[in-house]
Formats: C-alpha cells, sequence, structure tokens
C-alpha cells in the first residue's frame, strides 16, 4: 500500500519543475518579445529590407533594461541658459574646435564651400553632438529601438526608427555590431536618428557607404548635406547679440534665452534652418555662439 508519507518522500526526490513568479514572469516576458518581433520581420521584409539581414539582426536579441531606465527617468529639471552655455560652449570645446578646423579646414570646404555653408558651422554641430566623435552613444541601435517599441514608448515613432535602421543595415553602411548610439538611437558623430541618416546621410568620399560612425569625410558631407538640404542661405549669419530691448525692428525673431534682462539676439532665417535639426533655441544658439567663437 503507498501511504501518504511515502507519497511525500517521493515528492521531496522528484525534481521540481515548477518556475518561480519571477522566472515565469522574465520567461513571459521573453516569449512576448520574440512573438512581436516576427510582426518587425515582417514589416522589414515589406519595407524591402533583405532576409539575411533581418535575420542576422533580429535573431536572439533582448531587451535592453538600461534604456528602459533612461527613458523612464529622463530630468525634468529645466536647466538655466548660463549653465547651458558653459557646459556645452565650453572654453575647452571652443580650443578644440579651433585646432580640428584647421586640421580639417580643407576637407570640410570641400562639401561646404558648394553649398555656401561656413565651416566652422559644421565644426561647431559636430563639437556638441559628439565631442567632435568622441562620445557616439555606447548602446547597439537595433536592440535598443527594438526594447524602446516594444515597451510602447513612443511606439510609432520608434518603430519607424528600427525599421529605418534594418534599411541602414541591408545597405550595407556599417555592421550590425558597429551600429552604435544613444539609448533613443542617434547614431554616429553627428547624432542622425536612422530616418534622419537615411533621408540626409552623404558618402564623402565615393567608396559607396555613408560611415557617420569612423569616416570624418562622410560626417562632414553628411552635416553640410542636412543644412543645405533643408533650407541654409548662403552669405546669412545664424544671429547676432543685440542690445536689451532693442526688439524685432531689424527684423528677424528676437530670442531671450535667460529671460528678460539677460542677453537678446536677434536671429536669421539660418537659426531656423539650426533648429530644423534640433528644435531648441538653446541648441541652435550654442551651435552659433560656438560657431563664431571657432572662426574668431
Amino acid at each position: 500500500m503507498i501511504t501518504r508519507r511515502m507519497m511525500c518522500a517521493g515528492a521531496a526526490l522528484a525534481p521540481v519543475s515548477v518556475l518561480s513568479p519571477l522566472s515565469a514572469q522574465a520567461q513571459s516576458s521573453e516569449a512576448r518579445f520574440a512573438q512581436w518581433l516576427q510582426g518587425v520581420r515582417q514589416e522589414a521584409a515589406r519595407a524591402g529590407v533583405d532576409s539575411s539581414t533581418i535575420d542576422q539582426a533580429l535573431t536572439g536579441i533582448q531587451e535592453i533594461p538600461r534604456v528602459m531606465e533612461l527613458a523612464r527617468n529622463q530630468p525634468e529639471f529645466k536647466m538655466t541658459w548660463d549653465r547651458y552655455q558653459e557646459l556645452v560652449v565650453s572654453n575647452e570645446r571652443i580650443t578644440r574646435g579651433k585646432a580640428l578646423l584647421k586640421e580639417n579646414r580643407a576637407a570640410i570646404e570641400r562639401f561646404a564651400g558648394p553649398a555656401g555653408l561656413p565651416p566652422q558651422v559644421v565644426v561647431a554641430l559636430w563639437g556638441i553632438e559628439s565631442n567632435y566623435g568622441q562620445r557616439l552613444g555606447d548602446f547597439e541601435v537595433v536592440p535598443a529601438l527594438a526594447t524602446l517599441t516594444f515597451n510602447n514608448f513612443r511606439a510609432k515613432f520608434f518603430r519607424q526608427q528600427l525599421i529605418a535602421a534594418l534599411k541602414i543595415l541591408s545597405q550595407g553602411h556599417i555592421g550590425l555590431h558597429a551600429m552604435k548610439g544613444s539609448w533613443a538611437g542617434a547614431m554616429g558623430q553627428c547624432q542622425f536618428i536612422p530616418t534622419s541618416f537615411l533621408a540626409y546621410a552623404a558618402d564623402g568620399d565615393g567608396d559607396g557607404r555613408k560611415d557617420i560612425w569612423t569616416n570624418k569625410l562622410d560626417v562632414f558631407a553628411s552635416i553640410v548635406n542636412y543644412l543645405a538640404r533643408v533650407g541654409w542661405r548662403p552669405g546669412l549669419r545664424w544671429g547676432d547679440e543685440v542690445s536689451a530691448g532693442s526688439g524685432a525692428g531689424g527684423g528677424g525673431r528676437i530670442v531671450t534665452p535667460a529671460g528678460a534682462g539677460g542677453p537678446t539676439f536677434r536671429t536669421t532665417e539660418n537659426f531656423k534652418v539650426i533648429l530644423r535639426w534640433n528644435q531648441s533655441d538653446f541648441f541652435a544658439l550654442a551651435v552659433g555662439l560656438l560657431s563664431d567663437r571657432i572662426a574668431a
């Protein structure tokens, strides 16, 4: 006869197959992510991405928890103009920008000259976006964008970026693991998001690739192409500082980044062009001021 005690003893010797709640939840999330990726595969295929690229890029990828930590915990404080300028238009960045403009002037002017774009503006954007190519971001772009989209963080926008990133890989511009960027998918030395890359990245050295990660000629050509395509007007400055209270009588939009009593800038149509790159008055002013100080 099998007694209750014997049944309990047998149960104690049997292997435990019940998952803990946490491991079951993790398996469930992984399964849902894998299933969700099937839809991405289908959409990428419809967008013209070849099956080899899709398999290489999406097979076995996993969510990146750090990406969602950064997405959900972006600082809410508003930096003052004085602090922003101190960080972004630092003396160190001005000094380095001067040296790099001198070192790369011929290469930059090869692209900037025909577009009527001052080379110092190219250097300023390069400096602000990636500290002259030193800060590119540590995240692999495809899993980062997949993480954001799967977790429904601005899902429509980031799904569009994910498909665009797969297109870039399929076109052979960069290898999968070399496609690094920020947690939000801004890539390379000019920090283009994937859709901006497809629209504006340029092949500066004629090798058939647009490598904004390691090829400075491609970086310079891409920055110039972006600004030219969105309406840069040759011969027109971005703006100038004017006396407080001068108003808009001289034409152009007046920008007072520190509020009443602070510095006042009268801007031009080319300031609007810089805003097409990043819709922040602080950013556009920093580009203009850094470019002026690099050229001085």
